[in-house]
């Protein structure tokens, strides 16, 4: 038996793509190597777009448990800089999600086993071959080895892939030898804090903002009281101790903020069940695939870039990689004549990919020690206080200014406005009409668009509080604008422009959606 898709990596990038493989119709087997989720703590949350992008799948409401729409964050940080979001007004692009990233795996495999994904633990891929039908893929299982075989095989298996490796893709970058990072769960003395102005106050230093990274000229410092959690300290240095094979200690870490901020700072460890985080990193790597695709195996995540986690960019990256490579993929498992579409997963994600990396490097960059960073500090905190520059920055990392494609229509190629909608049902938003990814035309027309071609059709009015700039819009499954319209009327040629965008992204092969 030939299956559809085997991922390997159970993370969130590999079970989101197991999700959107379903939604389209395809039948994903995930490969996880690890007998049960780690409980080790990672991310602490999602920055940008993809916040969005989880909205519009139902995802935000289960983790948040609200109903409401997400909103965007009044202020954030470039560089250990602050960044005042309020001066954008209603046009701030940077949305935040604080959750840890075991609860979001928790959510997705709940999400992937609602629609029938099959996970299997203490599976991990040992090797694959490929031909011009199928990958066969040899796995190592609790029970021995075995081979499967499916039409793909896609890792998201992390920055060490093995996937990435056995494929012989290269994965060239830059690593850099020259920093310590140190995590810990701890807290400072509880009257350091101070809950109104959301600071601690640090006796002979000074106040430093909680959660944001504060620099120095000898390194970085975070304290991040963070809900449902213990708090995390975090200090970045440069240059190398003497010892890094030794277990990493809470005094280790005094001593780390002692020369970071020059003074002391008592930390008291958390109390309760863990595993607590008592980490040190060394170095940093830098690296993006030479290639996402080799015939039938792709790469999303970690398994295509590795970059500094300033600004907390990874899984807006890697989450939206794998929402632009499901309905693609799930189309060339349908339809061999399909298989072309993969292409553009490489041509569209690969940029972003390189944009990621340009901004983290940059941010790595202006964090560093000495004067000469001191001064352009002071000159970047000068040209921060600009709304233009402050809005092109948070565009870059919210990946806002992502535009997959041109068209007649400043709307084409970019992530769809969130749009408020009166239905002949009643108010809706589009979040609630993208759930099932499906290709969706947005009918806000005078007399109605043709409804026979392969997408669903929603006729509307968009609500006077919208960012619609369009009377009709055609979406791709990932939510992006493929074709618009702001003619009450759309002619004939713009009908043929609207035929043809749906041709070229969708076919036929759309129309089986189930």
């Amino acid at each position: 038996m030939i299956n559809d898709v085997v991922i390997a990596g159970a993370g969130p990038n590999g079970l989101m793509l197991a999700c959107e493989l379903s939604l389209a119709g395809a039948r994903p087997i995930v490969l996880e190597r690890l007998p049960e989720p780690s409980a080790e703590p990672r991310a602490n949350g999602l920055v940008g777009q993809v916040v969005r992008m989880l909205d519009r799948r139902g995802l935000y409401e289960r983790i948040t448990g609200t109903t409401q729409p997400p909103r965007p964050t009044p202020g954030y940080m470039f560089a250990a800089m602050p960044l005042d979001l309020t001066l954008l007004g209603n046009d701030n692009p940077l949305y935040i999600l604080p959750v840890p990233q075991a609860r979001l795996t928790q959510v997705l495999a709940e999400r992937a086993a609602e629609l029938g994904v099959e996970v299997r633990s203490g599976h991990e891929l040992t090797s694959f071959a490929q031909d011009d039908e199928a990958v066969t893929a040899d796995v190592a299982g609790p029970d021995g080895s075995y081979r499967i075989q499916a039409r793909y095989l896609v890792g998201a298996d992390g920055g060490h892939s093995v996937t990435r490796k056995l494929s012989g893709i290269a994965f060239p970058g830059v690593t850099r030898d020259d920093t310590v990072s140190r995590t810990v769960n701890a807290t400072p003395p509880a009257d350091w804090v101070d809950p109104v102005t959301r600071t601690l106050n640090v006796p002979g230093y000074g106040p430093i903002p909680l959660i944001m990274h504060h620099r120095t000229e000898n390194g970085l410092f975070v304290f991040a009281p963070l809900p449902g959690r213990p708090p995390a300290v975090v200090t970045v240095e440069y240059g190398i101790p003497d010892d890094t094979t030794t277990p990493m200690t809470l005094a280790e870490m005094e001593e780390s903020i002692r020369r970071v901020l020059g003074v002391d700072v008592p930390l008291t460890p958390p109390t309760g069940e863990g595993p607590h985080l008592m980490r040190r990193g060394i170095g940093t790597n830098t690296r993006l695939a030479e290639r996402f695709r080799d015939r039938r195996v792709l790469l999303v995540g970690d398994a295509a870039h590795v970059h500094s986690a300033t600004g907390g960019p990874g899984l807006n990256l890697g989450l939206q990689d794998a929402v632009n490579l499901g309905w693609k993929l799930a189309a060339a498992v349908r339809d061999d004549a399909r298989a072309g579409l993969l292409d553009t997963y490489e041509a569209e994600r690969r940029p972003v990919g390189q944009r990621v990396i340009m901004h983290t490097q940059a941010q790595s960059a202006l964090n560093a020690p000495g004067p000469d960073v001191t001064a352009l500090r002071e000159l970047f905190g000068e040209l921060l206080t600009e709304p233009r520059n402050v809005k092109h920055i948070a565009d870059t990392m919210a990946g806002s200014d992502v535009r997959y494609e041109t068209g007649d229509h400043p709307l084409v190629g970019l992530f769809a406005p969130d749009l408020d909608l009166h239905t002949a049902s009643g108010p809706i938003r589009l979040a609630q009409l993208t759930r099932d990814a499906r290709p969706l035309l947005l009918d806000m027309t005078e007399g109605g668009l043709p409804s026979d071609g392969p997408w669903d059709v929603v006729r509307a009015e968009a609500q006077p509080s919208s960012q619609s700039q369009a009377s009709a819009i055609l979406l791709r499954p990932d939510t992006y604008v493929t074709w618009a319209s702001s003619s009450a009327s759309p002619d004939a040629e713009e009908i043929d422009a609207l035929r043809a965008a749906a041709d070229r992204w969708f076919g036929e092969a759309l129309s089986t959606y189930q």
